[in-house]
């Protein structure tokens, strides 16, 4: 049996999703714990020319409604890209997990080959849907995600590889 592009996609983006929760969580706890202003985990970058843990969060989710959204051949959400706390990302978390369980497998099977347009201000990349989601997609998300996590364990939260990949 062959797989998917909804068994490829959906599925693994919800479950990184949670990941990513859980994590936000744990750096929550341990500001609490430390007496932290958790903004300084939320602002919090790897290097001065990076982007925050907030932005991260972010084009996490952006990348994976944009996905959804792209390879069923309907409009992408759109978000402010506005939130400043813990409570807002995990809110956005949330928000994006229940647009990716609103779109069906009938809407995303069969998109190996719909054309997707990405625009990124004035660039614009043109991508065959399999295309889209392994060599684009899944790449951006993992990075994203990977240096949220880098940033928490930099800052001495204390969480694992399990913590990014969650229990089996």
């Amino acid at each position: 049996m062959s797989l998917t592009m909804y068994q490829a996609s959906i599925p693994s983006f919800l479950r990184m999703l949670d990941n990513l929760s859980a994590i936000l969580d744990k750096a929550a706890t341990h500001a609490e714990v430390k007496k932290i202003a958790p903004s300084i985990y939320v602002n919090g970058r790897l290097t001065p020319n990076m982007f925050p843990l907030s932005r991260q969060v972010q084009i996490a989710t952006d990348m994976v409604k944009g996905c959804a959204a792209r390879l069923a051949g309907i409009e992408v959400p759109s978000y402010e890209d506005n939130e400043v706390t813990f409570s807002e990302l995990q809110a956005r978390i949330t928000k994006t997990k229940a647009f990716l369980e609103s779109v069906s497998a009938a809407q995303i099977d069969g998109s190996e080959d719909r054309q997707v347009k990405v625009k990124f201000g004035s660039r614009e990349l043109s991508f065959l849907g399999q295309a889209y989601l392994f060599d684009f997609v899944i790449p951006n998300f993992h990075f994203h995600l990977t240096t949220t996590y880098a940033i928490l364990r930099h800052h001495g939260v204390e969480i694992g590889k399990k913590d990014y990949t969650g229990n089996y």
